[in-house]
């Protein structure tokens, strides 16, 4: 029975390979006749050769054997490794470009068809590698010229790789030396093609690739910097591969380059990049002798623009941080099973990085650390902003361990953070956020006063700031006074005039208010006088509006109130500072500038601060002062006496100064002395009494003692060459005069119209109408009952105006009328004797008449 079975089963293999023998005798029937005309001369011949066996083999399937692939490649290695193969090899050296590949074609057709494709590679190797490669060296171009047919060989080779698979390994040499030719090849279609053989290869014989793995290296990376990025894509990917199935020696060759495709255009690029770095991370032999260089690659595209690019390294760099958590276990027991909390003042507390990811970056911060803060200052601007960006990821993760490269650390920001790229700045205040948040203030603080100290930058200031606001405020409490004392310090307070400094000295200021708040108290003053810096800057107009907003805020931390509440606690003190250093002050000082600024923005406060305010003022406007100075001190001196009531007299207190004012301050500086300068000081002098007189702070027994004291000095500066200091000083005169009431010291009081007269001839129109309205007062002022005494005087005064009553200008004829008209009560026959003796010498004997008229019309009144 058993032996009926055996001869039952015999029977269909026995019909089976009946047929294949007949099919592959009939197709070697076929084919025998076609192979002929491979050979004949011309190339039309060997091209319809060709084509009568494309169409031999795609219809020699026989229809009973289609259900049997098997059987149909068995059937068809006997004819093709014996009659086809050679001589489709030979033909891929033919001269006609058609019938190579046509040959080619065939060639494909026929590997994916035969029975054990592997026979063939002995003999398809070594041509494939004739027409690609050539002969060394591999530079010179391939013998194939047509740019198709070499992509269609290296199609054919990565066809051959794949069919063969570890067959490959005796004909690696032939394989390794094409590919090295084609990876250089000038079509890009070839390129990405050679890339794709080369991954394959590499999968395909893993035991052996190894030994020939470096030489693709070099081609590979002359072409990672290719114009297509598709071909740049396939370039990384392939890389990849070959390092992983090869030697890991050319991963330092490979790296630099690897690290400059981060800086691609094309998103693919960089996420090429990705992948391959987390895949080496995970599963590369060597990878713990190369995480120093690996994590740098994969941590930078934490910070690509790409989200899917974050997303994808997000989730490599967890992969490899748990699976070394996890090949770690023993060392990190204690760590596993004892874990800690994040830190109360951990920024992102949420998404902090596992166990596994923080220890690997702080066992190799040591090795990163150097290096990066040698690319943070690289004349490349990319590589600059790729680096900072780096340094913060990398401290997010090693959180407290950063503390023993501290000072590294912060000598790397204060250079970054002077970087003209606002990328490079942002990310490095970045990092000094989260050395605040993870280093305790007594060693930072200790680190980085000495040098702010020994060079104060705009830089340092920043990073200061930046480290106070990622610092919490239970840890930055006890220091409040210690930093706003030293910023304080004039060294650092004072170390620049450029606008940079003061803001980045600005955002100190705000960083402590911000954090510590109500603990800034008891440092009012030490960051009052900051902020008073800051607004003294040159060209700081624009930080005027954020010193405001500043000095609000800590206004309402320290008293609930506003600016002025701490104008009014500090004012006094901040004088006091100031006039310690007065006696050298020049018009560059920075104390003066403050002093402006101080004083400007004070307000109500200096009413209270009279006791220093004045003293200081009478020092630095003596005459042997700064000329420019004292100018500039006496033009803030006007601008408060203009509005006396609001700031020096806010508190009803100038009048108890007003001797040291006027004695020591104003007297001094109208005394002439020749320059420009000095005119410019008289003239400013002059603003000060006319604010002094019209702010309506003093009486009129002060306006008075003014008057004996200035009144020489005023009627002297009449002569200035400044109208404005002409015009103001009889206006001066005149009130001294309203508020005299005529009891002045008869001396002293004729010695004033005569200079008022003169200024009737004044160029300007404005001096003239001043010094006629001046006269009238003075006339005003002469009593009914001691006119006798000035009868000569005022006779005089009346030719004289009578002279001026025929001016060429209308306004100064109306104001002289009016002048006549308001003295013609003293001696009005006088006048009129005057007036009649000349009229007839007037252009005009208009304003003669109406004088005439007015003073008949008052006679009978008297």
């Amino acid at each position: 029975m058993a032996a009926l079975v055996a001869a039952e089963a015999a029977a269909p293999r026995g019909l089976a390979e009946a047929a294949e023998t007949a099919e592959t005798a009939e197709l070697s029937r076929a084919l025998s006749r076609l192979l002929p005309g491979l050979e004949a001369d011309s190339k039309l011949g060997r091209r319809r050769a060709l084509e009568a066996l494309e169409r031999a083999l795609e219809a020699a399937r026989p229809e009973a054997l289609a259900a049997d692939p098997a059987a149909a490649a068995a059937a068809f290695q006997g004819p093709w490794a014996r009659l086809l193969l050679p001589r489709l090899l030979r033909c891929l050296a033919d001269p006609a470009e058609r019938c190579r590949a046509l040959a080619a074609h065939l060639l494909d057709l026929g590997l994916r068809r035969a029975a054990r494709p592997r026979d063939a590679l002995p003999h398809l190797l070594p041509a494939l590698c004739a027409r690609l490669a050539g002969p060394e060296p591999a530079r010179r171009p391939p013998p194939e010229a047509c740019e198709e047919l070499r992509l269609a060989l290296v199609q054919l080779l990565r066809l051959a790789v794949d069919l063969g698979g570890a067959a490959l390994a005796p004909h690696l040499d032939d394989a390794v030396r094409t590919l090295r030719c084609t990876l250089l090849d000038p079509f890009a279609a070839v390129r990405r093609e050679s890339c794709e053989c080369a991954a394959a290869l590499a999968r395909a014989t893993p035991d052996h690739f190894h030994m020939q793995s470096e030489s693709l290296i070099g081609p590979l990376m002359q072409t990672i910097s290719h114009q297509h990025w598709k071909v740049r894509v396939a370039v990384i990917e392939a890389t990849g591969t070959v390092v992983q199935f090869g030697s890991g020696k050319p991963v330092d060759n490979v790296l630099p380059h690897f690290a400059q495709r981060l800086f691609d255009d094309v998103p693919q690029v960089r996420r090429a990049v990705t992948c391959v770095v987390g895949g080496w991370l995970l599963d590369l032999r060597d990878r713990y002798s190369f995480f120093p260089k690996l994590i740098p690659l994969l941590l930078s595209s934490l910070s690509d623009e790409m989200p899917e690019i974050v997303c994808t390294a997000a989730g490599l760099w967890e992969r490899a941080g748990l699976q070394w958590q996890q090949e770690n276990e023993d060392d990190l027991k204690d760590k596993l099973d004892f874990a800690q909390p994040p830190p109360a003042h951990h920024p992102a507390p949420e998404s902090r990085p596992a166990l596994g990811c923080r220890e690997l970056v702080f066992r190799n911060l040591s090795k990163v650390l150097p290096a990066i803060c040698h690319d943070i200052t690289d004349w490349v601007a990319g590589t600059r902003v790729k680096s900072a960006q780096l340094l913060a990821v990398l401290l997010l993760h090693a959180e407290d361990h950063i503390t023993q490269h501290l000072e590294v650390l912060l000598r790397t920001l204060l250079r970054a953070c002077a970087d003209e790229e606002a990328a490079v700045v942002s990310s490095c205040t970045r990092s000094a956020e989260l050395i605040g948040a993870f280093v305790s203030p007594d060693v930072f603080l200790r680190l980085i006063w000495p040098m702010l100290k020994k060079s104060p930058s705009p830089a340092g200031l920043l990073v200061l700031a930046a480290i106070i606001r990622g610092c919490p405020r239970e840890a930055l409490q006890p220091h409040v006074n210690a930093i706003a004392t030293e910023l304080a310090h004039a060294h650092v307070r004072q170390g620049s005039e450029s606008h940079l400094y003061g803001e980045s000295l600005l955002l100190c200021v705000q960083a402590l208010v911000a954090v510590c708040r109500e603990d800034c108290r008891a440092a009012g003053l030490p960051l009052m006088e900051v902020l008073v810096t800051v607004m003294a800057l040159a060209g700081a107009t624009n930080l005027g509006d954020k010193v405001q907003q500043t000095m609000d805020a800590l206004a309402a931390v320290d008293s609930g109130g506003d600016s002025q509440d701490l104008y009014r606690d500090h004012t006094g003190p901040l004088l006091e500072r100031l006039a310690a250093s007065q006696h050298d002050w020049t018009v560059h000082s920075a104390e003066l500038q403050q002093f402006n600024v101080l004083v400007t923005h004070a307000g109500p406060a200096l009413g209270e601060a009279l006791p220093r305010l004045v003293p200081l003022l009478r020092s630095c406007l003596q005459p042997a002062r700064d000329p420019q100075m004292r100018l500039k001190l006496l033009s803030a001196l006007s601008r408060l006496l203009l509005g006396a009531r609001g700031t020096v007299d806010s508190r009803g207190q100038l009048h108890s100064y007003l001797d040291t004012v006027v004695k020591d301050i104003l007297a001094p500086n109208l005394q002439w002395h020749a320059g420009r300068t000095a005119t410019a000081i008289r003239t400013a002098a002059v603003s000060c009494v006319w604010a002094l007189v019209g702010c309506e702070a003093l009486s009129a027994a002060q306006i008075l003692d003014l008057q004996d004291t200035l009144m020489p000095q005023v009627l002297s500066t009449l002569e200035e060459d400044s109208q404005m200091t002409r015009l103001t000083s009889c206006r001066i005169i005149n009130v001294f005069l309203k508020t005299s009431g005529g009891v002045i010291d008869p001396d002293k009081f004729v010695k004033i119209y005569p200079e008022l007269l003169k200024r009737l001839n004044d160029i300007s129109n404005d001096v003239r109408l001043a010094a006629a309205s001046a006269l009238a007062t003075w006339l005003e002022c002469v009593r009914r009952d001691e006119k006798t005494l000035y009868q000569s005087d005022v006779q005089f005064l009346y030719r004289e105006l009578l002279l001026h009553l025929d001016d060429p200008e209308g306004t100064v004829q109306d104001a002289v009328l009016g002048v006549l008209k308001a003295g013609s009560a003293l001696f009005p026959d006088a006048l009129l004797r005057e007036t009649e003796a000349v009229i007839h010498k007037h252009r005009s004997p208009a304003y003669c008449e109406q004088l005439l008229q007015h003073v008949r019309a008052a006679l009978p009144a008297q």
